[in-house]
Parts: structure tokens; C-alpha cells; sequence
């Protein structure tokens, strides 16, 4: 079965950054489109990154482009995202999420905190 398994999150100060992963299983990662969405608290889930099969296409929410960089190891089955430049409103619940045969899965989650 499909799993995606996100970790690394954590307390972080504004300006700073933070890597987070996302490891996935069940199906051919290695043809799968991955992308990342965030939840604020209080508000709706929201895209923030995608990256194409074989990395060589990234897309980024207007939000977070120029500071926020998505990259895959097809090797390891497993996406990142790493942030820089972290702001309090980057404050949210990270997922992970892949569409397999027109259904879409999601990890977990894992919390980052980006505050003084």
C-alpha cells in the first residue's frame, strides 16, 4: 500500500532554515509527480511545491519562491524540501502527497514552527 512518511520538522527562528523529508513506499516512486502542501493553523491546506519524475521540472507557490527548493532521491524514494529564509507565516503543517491511479495519498504530516 501506498505510504508517505514526512519527518524532520521541528522549532525554528525567523531567517533561519530547515529541511524536511518525505519517504515514500507502495508504488513507483521513480514515475511519480511528488508535491509538498502546508496547513497554517486555522486556515486551509495550500500548495507550496511540486517536482516532476525525474527532478528535472520544480514549481513553486508564488509564496515561497526563491527561498523554498524541492528536490527528489529517486535512489532513497524519498522528497525534500528545503526552506531558507523561514518567516513566522511559514508556520504550518508540512504533507507530502502523490496521486497513484487517480487517487491522492498524504503523509502524515510534520510541524514547523518558525519563531523567536
Amino acid at each position: 500500500q501506498v505510504q508517505l512518511v514526512e519527518s524532520g520538522g521541528g522549532l525554528v527562528q525567523p531567517g533561519g532554515s530547515l529541511t524536511i523529508s518525505c519517504a515514500a513506499s507502495g508504488f513507483a516512486f521513480s514515475s511519480a509527480m511528488m508535491r509538498w502542501y502546508r496547513q497554517p493553523p486555522g486556515m486551509e491546506r495550500e500548495y507550496v511545491a511540486a517536482i516532476s519524475a525525474t527532478g528535472r521540472i520544480e514549481n513553486y507557490a508564488d509564496s515561497v519562491k526563491g527561498r523554498f527548493t524541492i528536490s527528489r532521491d529517486n535512489t532513497k524514494s524519498t522528497v525534500y524540501l528545503r526552506m531558507d529564509s523561514l518567516k513566522p507565516e511559514d508556520t504550518a503543517v508540512y504533507y507530502c502527497k502523490v496521486s497513484v491511479m487517480s487517487t491522492d495519498y498524504w503523509g502524515q504530516g510534520t510541524q514547523v514552527t518558525v519563531s523567536s
